[in-house]
Order: C-alpha cells, then structure tokens, then sequence
C-alpha cells in the first residue's frame, strides 16, 4: 500500500499496487505543467487508486483542442493524480509519501521533443514519442 498527498496535505490518496516503475514524459506540454524537464509519474490500474480526502480541493484544467487535462490542489498547486487511460490512473512520483522504496524510472516517453538542456541521466528506456514507440 502507497500513500501520498499535495504539498499542503489537503488532497491525500493511497494506492494498493505494488510500485516499481516510473514513466518520465519530456513534452512541451508536461514541461509547461511542472516548469521542468517534465513529469516523472506512475501509472496504476484504476481500481488500486482510491482517494482519501480532498476532492472538493480538486481542479483542472483541460488543454484546448487537445486529449490532454491537468488536475491541481486548488489550494496549493501541487499536480495530482489523473486519467492516464480509461484503465489507468496516473500519479505524479513526487507525490508519493510512502510504500515507494522501489520506484526507478524505468522509461522515457517523448524525448525527441524534450528541451534541448534537458539530459536523461539513468538507464531508462526511451521512447522518441509515447510509450511503445
């Protein structure tokens, strides 16, 4: 069992999965999100995702004419977890508190527009677009 929360703890969830890997997205659109290289996340079946508390806290935003919707901490920002899929949900790594210990990034999707300063450091598999590609 995983737990995790935004930064002001007003948003809390738990996952029964075990985690090991984490998928890094390097595209414009997730560097735009996070202000960074990108998002590290992990993707876990729908039905071992549960929120705890904090949904009214909850806001997004969906990118215009695009499949792409950002979740928020109304309060204080931080990325939430989110639809990765029908099947999925995908959490930000960062967010995890606990039951983590064996997390490594063990992909890299959308590299070929990553920045030109972002250097991939680890040995995770990448993938010039989305993963599988």
């Amino acid at each position: 069992m995983a737990h995790g929360h935004c930064n002001c703890g007003a948003v809390a969830f738990e996952i029964d999965a075990d985690l090991r890997d984490v998928y890094v997205c390097h595209c414009s659109i997730c560097r735009r999100y996070t202000g960074g290289n990108g998002i590290a996340v992990v993707v876990v079946p729908n039905g071992a995702f549960r929120w705890l508390k904090g949904e009214d806290c909850i806001t997004a935003w969906k990118k215009p004419d695009a499949d792409w919707l950002s979740a928020f901490c109304r309060v204080c920002g931080s990325a939430l977890p989110g639809a990765n899929d029908a099947a999925h949900t995908f959490v930000p790594a960062g967010l995890i508190t606990d039951g983590g210990e064996a997390l490594t990034v063990a992909h890299h999707i959308f590299v070929g527009s990553r920045a030109v300063w972002d250097e991939i450091g680890d040995d995770g598999t990448r993938h010039t677009g989305a993963f599988g590609a």
